[in-house]
């Protein structure tokens, strides 16, 4: 039985794809191991599936208060203490996947845990790297993180020299760990898309091609899959005091700041007062994200941790962060939305949203003012078009598997892998002693 070892560290958005893709392989007869932080042992194994820990919880690092001055005052006397402990905790992951992988057929990382692309090359195992968003290099639009006016293909693949500075900080840990730990070289060439020498890395592009068309300049080597969806489980019913809620008017809108804990007491006063100036009802998702569920009023109901694919069924249009789990959810469910980006890939699927005609222009939380907020929900509670586009993508969403495309290029990839000849580190001989 051939083993497929998949290695995540981030968020929840950054581990529920791989745990869908593992279920997939796992139905397939392959055997599966899935590695990530420590606090989404229970998730994943509760699927089912082999889980590995690949160091302490990611979600106390973004919720110290450090993390939080670094994003809402200054990144320059918070960044270096937070780009240390990033790189310890790369490196601790790092370590706990070398033991996990081993006897593994084939990797399957991202651009977070890209130190499997070396444990590959020492075990002699394909690496397949996976995306939640486009980040190979192309003319056609700028990095996903980039927010500001267009300014054409010279300066869309300009912006993705970004990428080379953050490999230079993911390469300080990796080349330690290639020599310490697997009696490899240090790095000389490749990427995040790049194997060792040079030649491109197969990548898996986790979202629809209908949401984000594939450039036309991109490697053959980079495939747009479909969505990777995580089936629920859970037995999730709305509570009586939520069905109470939803009976005594129309739908609510959700609204929701994701996974990031930032701003929480700011971001609740733009709520109640946006949906005052509204008029209309709201629902928000308890949690450790940006939102204080205390003292809410009777028109915004705070409801417990649910999953997005069950509760969003019960609401209107959502707003929320743009992280690629929640777009893909709404988007699913035909929900018009309005994306307030913070970071990352959001300002991204915040355009994308907009571009196809499924909600708002995006507004970056940092400028979100209760005005903004109000309009936009006006915009999504009356607009058909929002309305027929965003139902319209939903059915072609429908009819994607994303996972199942998924599977047929890993099983292509591990079929043709022919291992690199590692060069053997050279030996400097003792000088033969002379005879006199």
């Amino acid at each position: 039985m051939k083993r497929i070892a998949l290695v995540t560290i981030g968020t929840q958005g950054d581990v529920q794809p791989y745990l869908a893709l593992a279920i997939s392989l796992k139905k397939r007869g392959y055997s599966v191991v899935l590695g990530a932080s420590e606090e989404f042992e229970d998730m994943v194994t509760s699927y089912g599936i082999e889980f590995h820990s690949l160091g302490p919880s990611i979600q106390a690092f973004l919720q110290q208060s450090r993390f939080e001055n670094a994003m809402s005052q200054s990144m320059l006397i918070n960044g270096p203490s937070l780009l240390r402990q990033g790189q310890q905790i790369v490196d601790t992951a790092a370590r706990h996947a070398w033991t996990m992988c081993q006897g593994a057929d084939a990797l399957i990382l991202n651009m977070n845990t890209s130190f499997g692309i070396d444990i590959a090359e020492a075990l002699h195992i394909p690496a397949i790297m996976v995306a939640l968003q486009p980040l190979n290099s192309t003319s056609e639009f700028p990095l996903c993180m980039y927010y500001g006016a267009d300014f054409g293909p010279a300066f869309n693949r300009l912006s993705y020299t970004a990428m080379t500075v953050q490999q230079i900080y993911y390469n300080l840990p990796r080349n330690k760990l290639r020599r310490e730990l697997m009696g490899l070289d240090s790095r000389k060439n490749g990427g995040f898309f790049k194997n060792t020498d040079g030649t491109p890395l197969n990548t898996l592009y986790a979202y629809s091609s209908m949401v984000s068309p594939r450039p036309r300049d991109w490697p053959k080597t980079a495939v747009v899959t479909g969505f990777w969806q995580l089936p629920d489980i859970s037995d999730w019913q709305p509570s009586a005091a939520f069905q109470k809620f939803l009976s005594e008017g129309p739908a609510p809108v959700y609204i929701g700041f994701g996974s990031m804990p930032f701003g929480a007491e700011r971001n609740t006063q733009i709520l109640k007062e946006a949906v005052k100036q509204w008029g209309g009802r709201a629902v928000v998702a308890r949690g450790w994200g940006g939102i204080n569920p205390n003292d809410l009023p009777d028109t915004i109901f705070a409801i417990e941790k649910a999953p997005h694919d069950k509760l969003f069924k019960y609401v209107s249009a959502v707003v929320h962060h743009g992280g690629a789990g929640t777009t893909s959810a709404g988007l699913h469910l035909g929900r018009p939305t309005f994306v307030v980006p913070q970071t990352v890939d959001q300002p991204y699927w915040g355009r994308r949203v907009y571009e196809l005609g499924c909600g708002p222009k995006p507004v970056r939380l940092r400028k979100l003012t209760p005005e903004i907020l109000a309009g936009a929900l006006e915009d999504l509670s009356t607009s058909a078009d929002y309305r027929r586009n965003a139902a319209a993508l939903s059915e072609e969403l429908q009819a994607e598997d994303g996972t199942d495309k998924a599977i047929k290029v890993i099983e292509r990839v591990m079929a043709t892998y022919v291992p690199r000849i590692l060069k053997k580190k050279k030996v400097r001989k003792a000088p033969v002693p002379l005879v006199g």
